[in-house]
């Protein structure tokens, strides 16, 4: 299961902690992805030594393979839920890193076959990217946005973005994109709307979607 969203600060860490205990309580072995697992995981290995390359992406076959790996060895160790942070099927990386829409539709559609037979279920958390930016900003202080912001203007497929408007509007479009590249898989995917949601009324929004789906 992949939980990602259409901003920063939409909500996802909390849904995954809050699925993954879920699941836990009923009494499946769970593998919680965190975001920043994809640099310290030892399948995504070969994704951290490309990313510190020096090049600032990596390669989408090196991204394929990786996730094969990751899955491959969660069913060899009889793990019955994967429950991953903003991992697949990594749209906003591919845009960042200069791919168009052609080239990421063929990312994932490796990415299908990469984790068969294992069932995937994607779900996805949308807001307004102006709230979502706006909750980041609140919740990580002043900095973030020049971080933010600097990370994006710094990636040859987001240099237009020069400020947390552009942003906003670059976000607004990778949604739109992210969405219609699911639709082409066989993944079953939940979209949310969190706006004016609590957290735990997104909880419960995505369980009643989810209906106990196991997997990815």
């Amino acid at each position: 299961m992949s939980v990602i969203g259409s901003s920063p600060g939409v909500g996802k860490s909390t849904l995954c902690g809050a699925l993954a205990r879920q699941y836990r309580d009923a009494g499946a072995r769970v593998d919680h992805f965190e975001e920043a697992d994809i640099l310290t995981r030892p399948a995504f290995a070969p994704v951290a030594d490309e990313f510190a390359g020096g090049t600032g992406s990596v390669r989408p076959e090196t991204l394929v393979e990786a996730v094969r790996t990751y899955v491959s060895q969660a069913r060899a160790e009889g793990v019955d839920v994967l429950v991953t942070d903003a991992l697949i099927p990594f749209v906003p990386s591919l845009v960042a890193w200069g791919h168009e829409e052609a080239a990421i539709s063929a990312v994932v559609r490796d990415l299908v076959t990469a984790v068969e037979p294992t069932p995937v279920t994607v779900v996805y958390l949308r807001d307004d990217p102006d709230v979502g930016l706006r909750r980041a900003l609140e919740r990580e202080g002043p900095e973030w946005a020049d971080w933010y912001v600097g990370r994006l203007a710094g990636s040859p497929g987001t240099r237009s973005v020069t400020s947390l408007a552009a942003a906003a509007e670059h976000l607004r479009r990778e949604a739109e994109l992210t969405l219609r590249l699911l639709a082409a898989t066989p993944w079953t995917v939940v979209a949310v709307d969190v706006a004016g949601r609590s957290a735990a009324e997104v909880e419960e929004c995505a369980r009643r979607g989810l209906a106990g789906p196991l997997g990815a």
